[in-house]
C-alpha cells in the first residue's frame, strides 16, 4: 500500500533459509517432488495446485492486514511443505534416506509434517491466549505465531481445495491421456471402416456372383484346391472349376 506493489510476487522467489547449501539442498528435493507430480498430474494441474496455493498467500495476507492491521511477511516455506502432502497422496511407499543413511518411507515423513503443521497452527493461534504452549513449541523447532500459523492454515487449505474439489477435474495423468487419446482414435477407425463397409457383402460365391445379402440362407465355403482366395457359395462349391496357375481342372 506504500506502492511497492512487487512484494504481491517476489515473495515466491525469496529463499527458505540463509544458508547457501540448505537452499540447494531444499532446491534439489523439491524439484524431485514436484517434477513426479507434474509427471503424474499432467502440466497445468501441477500449476494449478502451485499458483492457486500463492494466490491464497496473497488473499491472506491482505485478509490480515485488512482485519487486523498487521503486515505479515508470507513466505512459500509452508506451501512448498504442503506439496509433500501431495507426493505423500500420490507416491506413499517411495523411500528416502534420512540424514542420508536410514531409510524412511515416504508416508511416515508425511505423519511428521502433519504433526508440525498442526502444532504450527494450533500454537499460533493460541499464543494470544496461551504463550506458554507457543514458546515451549518454539524452543522445540516449532515456530507458532500467528503469522505462521495464517499461512500455514492457508498451505492446508489449498492442499484440502485441490484434492476434493479441483482434482476430479485433473483426475488422468499423461500417460491415461495418452492412452485415452489412442482408443479413441482406434475407435472413430473403427466407426470409419464400419461405415464405409456398410451394404457391402463379406461373402460372395466367384460362380454366380450371389451373396448372404442377395440370400440370406446361403452358405459359403472356401475351396482348398483352388490356388488363390475363392469363395463359393453351396451351390457351387463342388461344381465350380478349380482354379490352377498353369491350368483349369473339370472335377
Amino acid at each position: 500500500l506504500q506502492g511497492q506493489v512487487w512484494r504481491l510476487v517476489t515473495f515466491v522467489i525469496d529463499p527458505p533459509e540463509s544458508s547457501i547449501m540448505f537452499n540447494l539442498l531444499s532446491i534439489y528435493v523439491y524439484y524431485i517432488m514436484g517434477s513426479n507430480l507434474e509427471r503424474r498430474w499432467g502440466t497445468f494441474a501441477f500449476n494449478v495446485y502451485y499458483f492457486l496455493g500463492v494466490l491464497a498467500h496473497i488473499l491472506a495476507g491482505v485478509l490480515t492486514y485488512v482485519l487486523f492491521g498487521h503486515s505479515f511477511v508470507m513466505g512459500m516455506y509452508y506451501l512448498n511443505l504442503s506439496l509433500f502432502f501431495a507426493f505423500v497422496t500420490e507416491f506413499s511407499e517411495v523411500q528416502f534416506l534420512l540424514f542420508f543413511v536410514i531409510p524412511i518411507k515416504a508416508k511416515w515423513l508425511g505423519i511428521l509434517d502433519a504433526i508440525y503443521f498442526v502444532a504450527t497452527i494450533v500454537g499460533g493461534f493460541l499464543f494470544p491466549f496461551v504463550p506458554q504452549l507457543s514458546y515451549w513449541l518454539i524452543s522445540m523447532g516449532v515456530i507458532a505465531i500467528p503469522q505462521n500459523a495464517v499461512v500455514a492454515l492457508v498451505s492446508v487449505i489449498n492442499y484440502l481445495l485441490f484434492y476434493f474439489v479441483f482434482r476430479k477435474t485433473f483426475r488422468l495423468n499423461r500417460e491415461q491421456r495418452q492412452v485415452r487419446k489412442e482408443f479413441r482414435a482406434k475407435v472413430a477407425e473403427a466407426k470409419a471402416v464400419q461405415k464405409s463397409m456398410a451394404g457391402e457383402p463379406r461373402h460372395r460365391c466367384a460362380v454366380c456372383g450371389r451373396t448372404e445379402l442377395t440370400d440370406p440362407d446361403l452358405e459359403f465355403r472356401y475351396c482348398s484346391k483352388c490356388e488363390g482366395s475363392y469363395e463359393y457359395c453351396e451351390d457351387h462349391l463342388y461344381t465350380h472349376q478349380h482354379v490352377k496357375k498353369e491350368a483349369i481342372e473339370v472335377e
